[in-house]
């Protein structure tokens, strides 16, 4: 019996979610198509009924994790108490629940490397993803002036995900708990308020 189109779309939408995870936990070059399929609970086998190149589920799978990422930018700003929802994402982003979780988070400081060197619809999707976050990060900024909130926006990325991802390669947990809580406190500092 064939599959419908809707149950397509939905082992499709599993395949890309599973991606997702093995991507960030594992690199892209790290993943081989039997791993990305088993964490979606199926065989290699129907991959490339999907997908026509690795490429591609990359592609989709990035863009996935950056509204995952971006979604959950968005909610602590929400949620944060003070004057700048900003200062909610920060806190959210330089936390060790984050640095410790890297399947389930930024995409960014995950591949950023990998990110880079792809070319192609990869890198067309993480700049897309960059865009989208700054945008972010410059609506929870209540600086005065678009260019100033988009500059600003810009450093608290670029700080982030590079703070991140020091984080994560720190061999002891006394620096890497450092190295998160000195960017949040410089960029608590740079952006005023609360």
């Amino acid at each position: 019996m064939r599959k419908s189109r809707i149950e397509a779309a939905e082992t499709r939408e599993r395949i890309v979610a599973a991606a997702s995870e093995e991507f960030r936990q594992a690199g892209i070059a790290g993943t081989g198509l039997t791993a990305l399929m088993a964490g979606a609970g199926l065989t290699h086998g129907g991959f490339y009924k999907h997908f026509d190149s690795k490429e591609q589920v990359a592609a989709e799978a990035c863009a996935h994790a950056i509204g995952q990422i971006e979604s959950a930018m968005r909610d602590a700003g929400a949620a944060h108490r003070g004057t700048v929802p900003l200062h909610g994402a920060i806190d959210s982003y330089l936390s060790a629940a984050h640095r410790d979780t890297p399947q389930r988070g930024c995409p960014f400081a995950a591949l950023g490397a990998e990110l880079g060197r792809s070319g192609g619809a990869l890198q067309a999707t993480a700049s897309e993803g960059i865009e989208r976050m700054v945008a972010l990060f410059a609506q929870q900024n209540p600086a005065s002036g678009h260019a100033e909130a988009r500059r600003s926006a810009m450093v608290a990325l670029s700080g982030m995900v590079g703070a991140l991802m020091l984080a994560r390669l720190a061999a002891g947990e006394q620096l890497s708990n450092e190295l998160l809580k000195a960017m949040r406190q410089h960029l608590g500092a740079q952006v005023p308020g609360d």
